[in-house]
């Protein structure tokens, strides 16, 4: 593995070898924790599995919780499949397009490794991501 202190250069045009082995585990190692995560929270949508066979509580306030607890893991599982989507987005960059992974899609410079270790899913640089985000707020 690669530490962010000693890690080389990318070499034009991309990254090395090496790097790219390192993206891919990081991406790899993600996707198996939001996997994980989803079954997890895949189970909340139907039986709590606390002996009840409805999924549906008789009392009123029972029936408010669970609702709540239903919406609140439906959101989350819908925010965890986004990012599934982003994670697996970058694994098929990796392997289609190894020379152009780590380029910034929108203006083409090479992101930064220690961007890349922490977002291994970004397609923007810091700068273009720091654009985009500030013209979202206006």
């Amino acid at each position: 593995m690669t530490s962010s202190a000693s890690a080389p250069k990318p070499s034009a045009p991309g990254f090395s070898k090496q790097d790219l082995t390192h993206f891919e585990k990081r991406l790899l190692e993600e996707r198996k924790r939001v996997m994980k995560e989803l079954g997890h929270h895949g189970t909340r949508f139907g039986s709590e599995g606390d002996g009840d066979l409805s999924a549906y509580s008789f009392h009123m306030a029972d029936q408010g919780t669970d609702a709540s607890e239903r919406e609140k893991a439906f959101l989350f599982a819908s925010q965890e499949g986004r990012f599934l989507w982003h994670l697996d987005q970058a694994l098929r960059r990796i392997y289609r397009t190894p020379d152009k992974f780590g380029m910034c899609h929108e203006c083409g410079t090479i992101i930064a490794f220690d961007r890349l270790d922490a977002l291994p899913h970004a397609r923007y640089c810091r700068d273009c991501k720091q654009k985009e985000e500030d013209g979202k707020k206006h």
